[in-house]
């Protein structure tokens, strides 16, 4: 298995420089992740084909930089079938015909096959793609080199079902981790468990802000992200949240209105 990577022209605030989707020729012909639908992202596609017919598109989740670019690939490949995880609440957004993939599903992808592990926290219906012969993961949004992933509650985002698909990642044991964004991760182990340590370091800050009496998000993201820029912010914001609510989970924090409070053993 060798596939293509194909940027797919989306750069942004949110997106960084923007995603990269994957191409693996064969037998059955797939790209995984659809874009935005940018135009230039669907000439690439069709050129990295050379010829050769789209079978299916895998959707590691439905996120806007990788979902959205169903309707404009429908239109080009009108014979290209669409698999995801359902997420009942945003796959209407994007009208195509879905296709359910289930954790444990086996996907034929080229000349070979890919197993959908589902890696739900970033997102409730993110999925990874295991090749195990190769030990190779198309991780999506579930790790990017150099930097931490956006764990958002607004859209459903989990902390504790993120660390625990860090968790079963790392069981796999992969040798390779081919992301949505960002280059290709030849350290799995290291950069997974660093996500491990930073979530446990950022969880510490929340906890000491709590013993000292802070009660507010907004508060906490002043305190502990410095010089973010204002497009920024909210991520942060939701970052801090995302924290917040693992801590009530657990019965180590709550909530009154907008104020959070420390529960002491």
């Amino acid at each position: 298995m060798k596939p293509i990577p194909i940027h797919a022209f989306n750069p942004g605030p949110y997106t960084g420089e923007g995603n990269w989707t994957w191409l693996i020729r064969g037998r059955v012909t797939t790209l995984i992740d659809a874009g935005t639908g940018e135009p230039r992202h669907l000439a690439a596609v069709e050129q990295a084909l050379d010829g050769a017919a789209l079978s299916h598109v895998i959707v590691t989740h439905g996120h806007t930089d990788h979902a959205s670019g169903v309707t404009a690939l429908a239109a080009r490949f009108p014979a290209v079938r669409f698999l995801k995880m359902p997420w009942p609440e945003r796959d209407g957004r994007w009208p195509a015909p879905w296709e359910p993939l289930g954790d444990g599903s086996v996907v034929p992808a080229g000349d070979d096959t890919l197993t959908a592990i589902h890696t739900p926290g970033h997102a409730p219906d993110h999925l990874c793609l295991w090749h195990a012969e190769s030990k190779t993961m198309f991780c999506g949004d579930l790790a990017q080199k150099g930097t931490t992933i956006y764990i958002p509650p607004n859209l459903q985002g989990d902390l504790l079902a993120y660390l625990a698909s860090l968790e079963r990642v790392i069981a796999l044991g992969p040798v390779q981790l081919l992301p949505a964004h960002g280059p290709v991760i030849d350290d799995p182990d290291r950069v997974l468990r660093g996500y491990l340590e930073h979530r446990r370091e950022r969880e510490e800050q929340i906890l000491s802000l709590l013993r000292g009496g802070e009660s507010s998000p907004d508060a906490m993201v002043i305190r502990m992200y410095r010089g973010l820029t204002d497009t920024l912010v909210p991520m942060a914001r939701e970052s801090v949240l995302a924290h917040l609510l693992k801590l009530e989970h657990e019965g180590r924090a709550r909530r009154s209105g907008d104020a959070w409070h420390i529960i002491e053993p």
